[in-house]
């Protein structure tokens, strides 16, 4: 009998695609699902870019690209990282690959040697514990709940820390919380980091430009800090680019080189015309990520006002990305008929099979008190889910 390989039997499959994927079946057999599960902006790539792409289309941009990405797109990204984040970086420092997806599990796997432990506070992003377990490392949960408004401490990395210790995954703003981290509160997780030779940063900031509360902060802007970052960015939250799948690292050239060596051996550089497309999204008018950034921001504020209105759930008010992760504890013990909940996966499950409305158990995240909704959908679609839910939850006893 055919057996699979030890490193996929460790391995959760996405439970974000997985609820996805069951919201994709009930609309096919006729219900009408609300999908809040994938977190992906409901707005067209901007016309320019497109443009950018059949105008590489029609100049025969067909052939292999490099494997670390054009060069064109390595200066705009250089461009891009000194312009907005006051980050000097070479070509050489910057990698280009098939989304920021492939940019995370390309750093762990260079960096992360069986064994060796990454830190992962939690909610985290449900790849990150899988990514580390692929390279045969030890994810070290941080549980950074609800009271703290998501968001790890120094107190809590210092205590995290040990001789094990390789890499800490840190996204800002955050996935699956919306909660982002302050100048200080990255300042002080770096002076904790900087004590501890051989410790690194990933820095997933792919919802860099979906932020509520003014100008992104990134962890390499300290003294020392850059030399032990790394920064995951792409173009597909921005931009509305999900599908382009266009991300990149900046990092140390010791790092981007590992990386390129790894790249070269299993997707080589990623699609041609998306990368011309990307050149021309960060080269080009940026009126387009301003104006998703205000659509995202008056849905956050209807998303955030509704479920407060929801007896029952415990709602803080994320200040990026586009999702609302409330506390769903206080409907566990409660049933309706044959629906009994006893954790947040059965919540979003009965949300799905009474509601008609696709959400995300928090267990997949870290976090089994709380459920993730994306609000990257119509006011119409916000409105008629919460309604939904707040009727659903009503019927729990």
């Amino acid at each position: 009998m055919v057996q699979l390989s030890d490193r996929l039997q460790r391995l959760a499959p996405s439970a974000t695609l997985a609820m996805s994927q069951k919201s994709s079946e009930m609309k096919a057999q006729g219900i009408d699902v609300i999908n809040l599960s994938v977190g992906e902006p409901d707005f067209n790539t901007p016309d320019h870019i497109k443009e950018a792409a059949k105008k590489a289309i029609d100049e025969n941009y067909s052939r292999y690209s490099p494997v670390p990405g054009y060069m064109d797109l390595r200066e705009a990204i250089v461009a891009k990282l000194k312009r907005e984040n006051n980050l000097t970086y070479t070509t050489n420092e910057v990698l280009v690959s098939n989304g920021a997806k492939q940019s995370v599990c390309n750093t762990v796997m260079a960096l992360v040697n069986p064994g060796d432990e990454v830190i992962i506070p939690a909610p985290f992003w449900v790849s990150y514990p899988q990514m580390v377990k692929l390279a045969g490392g030890t994810p070290v949960i941080v549980n950074a709940g609800f009271e703290q408004n998501f968001k790890m401490t120094p107190q809590q990395l210092e205590a995290a820390i040990t001789p094990k210790t390789k890499l800490l995954i840190l996204c800002s703003p955050s996935n699956p919380t919306g909660s982002v981290y302050s100048k200080d509160e990255l300042e002080g997780l770096a002076n904790v980091i900087k004590k501890h030779d051989d410790v690194f940063v990933l820095a997933d900031e792919i919802y860099e430009h979906i932020s509520y509360i003014g100008k992104h902060e990134s962890i390499a802007q300290f003294e020392g800090m850059k030399e032990r970052s790394i920064i995951v960015n792409g173009v597909s939250k921005a931009y509305a680019m999900t599908g382009w799948r266009i991300g990149y690292i900046a990092a140390p050239e010791w790092i981007v080189k590992g990386c390129n060596k790894l790249q070269g051996q299993y997707t080589s550089g990623p699609c041609s015309v998306s990368q011309k497309a990307a050149e021309a999204a960060y080269t080009l008018d940026q009126g387009c990520v301003e104006t998703m950034r205000k659509a995202f921001e008056k849905r956050r504020d209807l998303i955030v006002k509704l479920a407060k209105d929801i007896p029952g759930l415990e709602v803080n008010v994320p200040d990026g990305a586009f999702y609302l992760f409330p506390k769903c504890s206080n409907f566990f013990g409660k049933k309706n008929g044959e629906y009994v909940i006893e954790n947040s996966t059965d919540f979003a499950m009965y949300l799905l099979k009474v509601g008609h409305v696709a959400t995300v158990g928090g267990d997949a995240f870290g976090d089994p008190e709380c459920f993730r909704m994306s609000y990257a959908t119509s006011d119409e679609n916000i409105i008629e889910a919460l309604r939904r839910i707040k009727d659903c939850v009503a019927k729990l006893k």
